[in-house]
């Protein structure tokens, strides 16, 4: 059976979608997102500037690398290092607690942040002004070697993607 628009905003739109694609980062990869906020309803999402992320480094460690006695709950810790730069002219903020994800083939996107690396070196969390940018590392917790982490912290309510990716290396 066909179906027929009779009215036509009910036809396929000819429109950009309204959020941007993710950024697909691997280790060694830089790019630039756009950073924004929504009205006090969590509409209205605007552009205010930009950051510049840099995957410096992945390395899968053991508790005792990273100075814990906590074994990984999901199966396999992982250090990922970021260099975060704010390359718009006005501030903006990164959180990565409860904001990273990561997934495979087998398993659904999991939350994969932890409180591992609190206390040890810069600190990723942070707004940036305009110039201003931080190296430093999260400890995340994964089910295996592999897979994908996703940043999930837009504030665009329509977002439908997460605002960038990095591929995590196998071995």
């Amino acid at each position: 059976m066909d179906v027929v628009a009779d009215d036509p905003a009910d036809e396929p739109s000819e429109e950009a979608p309204s959020s941007t694609p993710a950024l697909k980062l691997a280790v060694g990869e830089t790019g630039t997102y756009d950073v924004g906020e929504a009205d006090e309803y969590g509409e209205n999402f605007k552009v205010t500037s930009k950051m510049q992320v840099n995957v410096a480094g992945a390395e899968y460690v053991t508790p005792d690398e990273i100075g814990t006695s906590n074994e990984p709950e999901q199966g396999q810790f992982v250090k990922l290092v970021l260099t975060l730069k704010n390359v718009g002219k006005a501030p903006a903020e990164f959180s990565a607690y409860g904001l990273l994800t990561w997934e495979d083939d087998q398993t659904a996107a999991q939350d994969a942040t932890t409180l591992e690396s609190v206390g040890e070196g810069p600190d990723l969390d942070a707004t940036y002004k305009p110039g201003q940018s931080v190296t430093g590392s999260v400890i995340l917790d994964v089910a295996r070697k592999g897979g994908i982490v996703s940043y999930v912290g837009s504030e665009d309510a329509e977002a439908e993607e997460p605002v960038f990716t990095i591929e995590l290396p196998k071995s």
